[in-house]
């Protein structure tokens, strides 16, 4: 980069900005970055942005923050993809932390448990839609529609029956798909499979390495968009290692939706509820840090890896796959529902994402509000 298109004070001002307005998700925050850096700026041509996007979509881990980190690199190099990537971090994750040690704890008042549990029952709901939202879009990109099915099916499987080991059923359709297209490359065939073997979910013993694998498998294994942090996660946090209950981890959910910012933030209130505020801050470190350095070394090369073959052959398998895990979701999602008027709230929810298109945000809200009031009324017990 010959020349730096924006200063450090620039990045910081915007990106902080995005960061904590950026309430919605991945459609909000490429709307937001677009503004401002081909529309308002002008610092990145409209082309090379959507080369970007796509782009990142082809890496592993949060799409959006690698897209902020990438823009803010862009415009101001090194220091700036450092600086605008944690401040588009940040806000949101300061939030979910405080709001984590109001919502996520058994000794939390009835009414505020009350508030968590109706916003954790829209959670199913909300992993349906992400996924119907995904599979058109899927099913046109496909190669082969008889593996397709069987890619999407086996996430689905995945989710329900697999849980920790999710991770590696994603994997192996990567590395089905990647060998079926390329037969004769065993270099190929040999990185991949060499990484696939890597991954192994061993058991762990120190807590914060435990939190440090969950987060990782979210920041560097997950394909797919945010939400599929959802399955990968939620087999370590409530089954595995019983750090949650089934009923917290929909409220974990919940608090990463309503926030700014990137999904992701979810795996540092599962972080907090393993190991306080340190192992909120760690799972956060550990399922970003990826993203930099996917960006910080391979940014000049974009262009390579979007063109990269072995890599959308991988994706071919692997990103079906997510989209099933993500749909399979709304299965144990479902299950963890536990009182007859979380059931209602979820249908009312389902009625109100899929047929009114409302905002997520307003529906975990909303949801959450009314279970509230109910128990404040005496209408609904826990």
């Amino acid at each position: 980069m010959d020349a730096y298109k924006a200063s450090l004070k620039e990045v910081a001002i915007n990106w902080s900005k995005i960061g904590i307005i950026s309430f919605g998700g991945p459609p909000t925050h490429i709307r937001l970055l677009r503004e401002l850096c081909v529309s308002e700026k002008e610092w990145i041509d409209a082309e090379h942005f959507e080369d970007a996007i796509a782009t990142c979509n082809l890496l592993p881990g949060p799409t959006t923050s690698q897209l902020a980190i990438y823009s803010a690199w862009k415009v101001r190099g090194t220091l700036g993809a450092l600086l605008g990537g944690f401040l588009f971090i940040a806000p949101g994750l300061i939030l979910v932390l405080v709001l984590a040690s109001i919502f996520i704890s058994r000794s939390s008042p009835k009414i505020i448990l009350a508030i968590g549990e109706g916003a954790g029952a829209t959670v199913a709901a909300i992993a349906a839609q992400s996924a119907l939202n995904l599979l058109p879009s899927s099913w046109e990109r496909k190669h082969d529609p008889y593996r397709w099915v069987i890619y999407v099916g086996a996430g689905v499987v995945g989710t329900i029956f697999a849980g920790p080991l999710l991770v590696l059923v994603l994997l192996a359709c990567g590395v089905v798909e990647l060998l079926w297209r390329r037969p004769n490359d065993s270099r190929s065939h040999k990185s991949f499979i060499s990484f696939f073997l890597t991954v192994s979910p061993l058991p762990i013993s120190s807590v914060f390495l435990s939190v440090a694998w969950v987060a990782f498998k979210v920041g560097a294994l997950s394909y797919g968009g945010g939400f599929i942090i959802v399955p990968l996660m939620r087999g370590d946090a409530v089954s595995t290692y019983h750090w949650m209950s089934s009923q917290m981890f929909l409220s974990a959910v919940a608090l990463g939706q309503i926030t700014p910012g990137p999904v992701v933030q979810t795996v540092a209130v599962v972080g907090y509820s393993a190991a306080g505020v340190v192992g909120g801050l760690i799972a956060a470190l550990v399922a970003f840090s990826p993203s930099f350095v996917f960006v910080l070394v391979g940014a000049r090369h974009f262009t390579r890896v979007r063109q990269n073959i072995a890599i959308r052959h991988f994706l071919d398998g692997a990103g079906p796959a997510a989209i099933g895990a993500i749909l399979g979701a709304s299965v144990p999602l479902t299950l963890a529902i536990t009182h007859l008027w979380q059931f209602v709230l979820l249908f009312l929810a389902a009625l109100l994402l899929v047929r009114f298109r409302i905002s997520v945000v307003i529906v975990i809200l909303g949801a959450g509000c009314v279970a509230g009031i109910l128990f404040y009324l005496g209408v609904i017990g826990l």
